[in-house]
């Protein structure tokens, strides 16, 4: 790593300093964080264990869940490992190839849920719409066909967001004031013209969050033009209990999304850079902890499942006489 009038050209390495100006508090931030990472493993482990092993959950609505609980492992797994090696034993240092992966992988998989979410909001659609022919219209294959769309999509567009930011060899510093390596964290850092990489940046986030917001708009406009059909205020609350778990998870994660845009964005000189730090770890680990627990409060043959595995584990435990 060569080191000239302060500019490091092409670092083999970053330095990711945790949550800046907190350092000092790191293992009782870890503390939660932790606890985060692991309610989110295994909640969403035991949502698709579940859903895997129940012959009657092997349905549309189901398998998107099991989607969704699988991206929000993988999420949470790219960021909080690292993260914690951090708190707990100092593990600054982090290869410059798998930093630029980790940009990949974050926004890759924020992208992915996104247009899950959007896919279940259609799924809902079809089920409050045209029940008779739900699984007629989502068959096996149009679900792998969304799912693949979905995949490809976030690909693409962070492949070429990794490839505009590998153009640049020259770094003001190597140390990246956040517990992981965030795009704009990274960016940052760039030695030149960054306008290309913000300019994509911004118009591919916005394309997909537009695209996703109005896909789930139509599909709940919709909705509810079905459900005030319906004549009977109990079909009415039936109709809409079916989407209030679904409906839950996009008001968490877009609302927390939103806020972290913003203020990262907008908010540089008002808002304390540990503030930033929390912010961009809270948008990834709350909705990921949360969802098996929306979901498994709100879904009822899931709830009911749950129930079945806790009554037969109750039922084994031997008595002592």
């Amino acid at each position: 790593m060569l080191i000239f009038n302060k500019t490091y050209f092409h670092p083999s390495t970053f330095i990711l300093v945790g949550i800046p100006g907190l350092e000092a508090a790191h293992i009782w931030i870890s503390i939660p964080f932790c606890i985060g990472y692991i309610t989110a493993l295994l909640g969403n482990s035991a949502i698709m264990y579940i859903i895997k092993t129940d012959q009657a959950l092997h349905e549309p609505m189901y398998i998107f869940i099991s989607m969704l609980a699988f991206s929000d492992i993988c999420t949470t797994s790219t960021i909080m490992p690292k993260s914690l090696c951090i708190f707990w034993f100092s593990s600054h240092e982090i290869n410059y190839a798998a930093c630029l992966i980790q940009v990949f992988f974050v926004h890759c998989l924020s992208a992915v849920e996104s247009g899950i979410l959007a896919a279940m909001s259609y799924d809902r659609y079809v089920a409050i719409c045209y029940p008779l022919r739900y699984t007629s219209i989502l068959t096996n294959q149009l679900i792998a066909t969304l799912g693949i769309a979905i995949l490809i999509r976030a690909a693409t567009v962070e492949i070429i967001v990794i490839f505009l930011v590998q153009r640049f060899q020259c770094f003001k510093s190597i140390v990246i004031s956040h517990s992981y390596c965030d795009l704009m964290a990274v960016v940052k850092l760039i030695y030149g013209d960054i306008t290309p990489i913000n300019v994509f940046g911004l118009f591919s986030a916005a394309f997909i969050i537009f695209f996703d917001v109005i896909a789930i708009s139509w599909s709940y406009s919709k909705i509810l033009r079905a459900v005030f059909r319906i004549g009977s205020k109990d079909g009415h609350l039936k109709a809409l209990s079916t989407c209030g778990a679904h409906f839950v998870v996009i008001v968490v994660t877009y609302v927390l999304a939103l806020f972290s845009y913003v203020s990262h964005r907008l908010g540089q000189e008002n808002i304390p850079a540990h503030v930033h730090i929390f912010l961009a770890n809270i948008y990834i680990l709350i909705p990921t902890m949360l969802n098996p627990f929306v979901y498994g409060a709100n879904t009822k043959r899931i709830r009911e499942r749950v129930l079945r595995m806790f009554q037969c584990r109750k039922d084994h435990v031997p008595t002592l006489r």
